[in-house]
């Protein structure tokens, strides 16, 4: 099977935030879709492991800051690659507090969707939190960061708790070789195309 077949899938780039107990935590995810326009409902998957995960599943409502292609590796790294346990990943950020109570990163945000959980199905490493759309607003106009995007230009990563996150083999590269006679490059990944 080539798992990597499943990088064929698009994806977008979200900050996902919650609150509990008057404090907020958010991460970045990609994996929030739409499943139905009546009434409007989308679902997120947020990794058991993650603070932001407690808190969707203690308070029921989330925020999803779309964001748009613009913010740097360091913006998306302090949400993606840090923990709330350690830091306050929102003291550098502008937001607001929303209708749900959930914080909504303000930021290289196109626009933002405040959500009311309604159900959840656990899937194994994630939690994919269902909910009811409750507030929605277009920021600005821009481009949304894809997944690809971010993987292609950016030259960003995907933690080990993505649920897209699929380990890479380091293989060792065999040097190329050239001779000292005719001066022939034989290169070991594409072979001697004399041979047969």
């Amino acid at each position: 099977m080539d798992i990597k077949t499943l990088y064929q899938i698009s994806y977008g780039l979200y900050i996902i935030t919650s609150t509990r107990g008057g404090k907020f935590n958010g991460q970045i995810a990609n994996t929030l879709f739409q499943v139905t326009s009546e009434p409007p409902t989308v679902a997120v998957s947020i990794n058991k492991q993650n603070l932001t995960h407690e808190f969707i599943r203690d308070s029921r409502v989330f925020a999803a800051s779309i964001l748009s292609q613009d913010p740097p590796l360091s913006f998306i790294g302090n949400f993606g690659f840090k923990s709330g346990r350690d830091i306050d990943k929102l003291a550098q950020v502008n937001y607001k507090v929303g209708k749900t109570g959930a914080p909504i990163v303000l930021d290289h945000t196109l626009g933002y969707l405040e959500v009311k959980v309604i159900n959840e199905v656990d899937v194994g490493t994630h939690t994919i939190f269902i909910g009811e759309l409750m507030e929605a607003e277009t920021l600005r106009s821009g481009e949304p960061m894809t997944y690809a995007y971010y993987h292609e230009v950016k030259r960003g990563t995907a933690p080990k708790t993505a649920p897209t996150y699929i380990k890479e083999e380091k293989v060792k590269r065999l040097a190329k070789y050239r001779c000292t006679v005719c001066g022939y490059i034989y290169d070991p990944e594409k072979g001697d195309p004399m041979a047969e």
